[in-house]
């Protein structure tokens, strides 16, 4: 068997031991003392597209993705977490979680750590490896069971392979006529690492900062968001570059296409409606890339559910455009800022069934239509033949317990 396939496997032996031992320790805690909780959730999801000029990923985090042979690497994830409350005021959080990764594998990792104190009711202040909240509803990306959709739209989400933290944060939540205020703000430094063809560009230890201030009122949610990140590490371009078109980066080029220590802005928006069998989300957000390696760009989504019994049909639009900052010193360098730009619309429609207690089925069409040089984030693209459409076809079994 290949090793891209065997690493592809998704229900590997020492996966599949591990969160066995996770589950049964776990559960054997929650039965000794009522301080401990479990829960867990997953998707097993499958994917293909009509055609095989692209792969399609679901963010920059994964290194190969679908195309037109039908993948359950894409979206297909399980996690564990377990909660301890040692007294009334505090809270441990560990969350495993097992996804498709830069590194061809589904290895489980630690997805969130930390602890949790309240002293008072309206003030909650964590410590640890904690999720990432740059955008509304981004720290739950991986629970497919929380989303209407299969998967949360790329042109939105694509931008955004940084999950967790290690850090602090402190959030506040105040009165506000009849509803509520919430607001948070965070400091930490980022982990992982993002593919780059056969290399990976290290993220670790990247310092971010930032926050979010909301409004809750009935059936409606507001939040505007704000947060940066500096780089601490260059692309790996020279091995890149080398590898995949037998081209010498010039010191001109390695200066302009310098990251470490350029700073992105991540601005966003966000208005969620949900009452009764009505569902409806629209997002917005600008990314101010300060490398000139990285094109800036302004994304969003509209989406629209209605239940009907145990069905709800949705149908939503997407949009993303990038452009450049800076005239590239060379052809070389132009083709590295050329490989992060987008500019597609994407109509997606689907529907989920609720068929049972904690379960759902999903089915999804994506119709994405950009230009012919809109290559981010997609995987092993050839330019030569690309033109930007591409139909991608999912489905998906999510579930929590």
């Amino acid at each position: 068997m290949p090793t891209q396939e065997r690493a592809n496997r998704f229900a590997t032996a020492p996966t599949a031991l591990l969160f066995a031992a996770l589950l049964f320790f776990a559960a054997g805690l929650a039965a000794a003392a009522e301080t401990f909780s479990i829960h867990g959730f997953g998707t097993l999801g499958a994917v293909r597209t009509d055609g095989d000029d692209v792969e399609f990923v679901r963010d920059l985090s994964q290194a190969r993705g679908a195309s037109d042979r039908w993948s359950a690497a894409t979206d297909s994830a399980f996690g564990l977490q377990a909660g301890w409350q040692p007294a009334a005021q505090w809270q441990v959080v560990v969350q495993a979680l097992s996804r498709y990764r830069y590194d061809r594998s589904f290895r489980p990792e630690i997805a969130w750590a930390f602890v949790k104190y309240e002293p008072t009711p309206n003030l909650s202040l964590r410590a640890g490896r904690l999720g990432t909240e740059f955008f509304m509803l981004a720290d739950s990306r991986w629970v497919g069971y929380s989303f209407l959709t299969v998967r949360p739209p790329g042109d939105y989400f694509w931008y955004l392979p940084f999950y967790s933290i290690h850090g602090a944060d402190a959030a506040l939540t105040l009165p506000a006529g009849e509803g509520v205020v919430r607001g948070k703000l965070f400091y930490g430094r980022s982990r992982g690492s993002i593919p780059l063809a056969d290399e990976q560009w290290d993220i670790r230890g990247s310092p971010m900062v930032g926050g979010y201030l909301e409004y809750q009122s009935g059936p409606w949610q507001v939040r505007g968001s704000y947060a940066n990140l500096r780089f601490e590490h260059d692309l790996p371009l020279a091995p890149v570059l080398l590898k995949e078109a037998g081209i010498v980066l010039a010191q001109a080029d390695a200066d302009f296409l310098k990251t470490r220590g350029t700073r992105t802005h991540y601005y966003s928006f966000g208005l969620v409606y949900d009452k009764g069998p009505l569902q409806a989300h629209l997002m917005l957000n600008h990314i101010e890339q300060g490398s000139n390696a990285l094109e800036s760009s302004d994304g969003g989504y509209a989406l629209v559910g209605y239940r009907v019994g145990e069905w709800t049909p949705y149908l939503g639009y997407s949009r993303v455009y990038s452009k450049a900052g800076k005239r590239p010193p060379s052809q070389v360098a132009g083709y590295v800022v050329a490989d992060s730009h987008s500019d597609q619309k994407t109509v997606f429609a689907g529907v989920r069934w609720d068929f049972a207690r904690n379960l759902a089925l999903k089915a999804q069409w994506d119709g994405i239509r950009g230009d012919a040089d809109s290559l981010f984030p997609y995987r092993q693209d050839r330019r030569a033949t690309w033109d930007g459409r591409l139909n991608v076809f999912s489905m998906s079994l999510d579930f929590v317990f």
